[in-house]
């Protein structure tokens, strides 16, 4: 099974998004295997956003991102990188099709509601930068587990 890294943005949480982008993945039958929210320390911002640290937008986006919480969570899943991609959709809302989490929800690239990484390495390195080992978890259910456990 693949991981990949997903953080929802402040603007996720002050619109009160959480749960139906969280449902999308669950839906689609990926697994939460790691989640928190916490407020991003100035210096994770620029490790994480060290391609955009040199831009002119950077000090908003640093704002944004420091001075509000945001989610960060573990995603598990088969092609689980490439499939959250297609759900989130692109980065340019304008460019992300209805049905997207960023079409549906976002209407700019800096107000985007949500981060994916963008492919497996990026995953491995970002799920480490905001995790620790014993922060991700194992969990599988068989249809007899879940069935003994509600007769207990």
């Amino acid at each position: 099974m693949e991981q990949t890294l997903i953080l929802l943005k402040p603007d996720a949480l002050q619109r009160g998004l959480v749960g139906s982008i969280l449902s999308r993945f669950e839906n689609k039958g990926l697994k939460i295997v790691g989640l928190k929210m916490f407020h991003m320390a100035k210096e994770k911002s620029k490790e994480h956003y060290s391609h955009l640290v040199d831009k002119p937008f950077y000090h908003d986006l640093e704002k944004f991102m420091t001075h509000h919480p945001v989610i960060a969570m573990v995603i598990e899943g088969k092609e689980a990188v490439e499939v959250v991609r297609l759900i989130v959709g692109p980065t340019n809302a304008s460019k992300a099709p209805a049905g997207s989490i960023r079409g549906d929800f976002s209407n700019s690239t800096s107000r985007n509601v949500i981060h994916a990484s963008d492919s497996k390495e990026t995953a491995k390195n970002e799920i480490t930068r905001f995790f620790k080992p014993e922060e991700l978890f194992s969990y599988a259910f068989k249809n007899e587990d879940y069935l003994k456990a509600s007769d207990e």
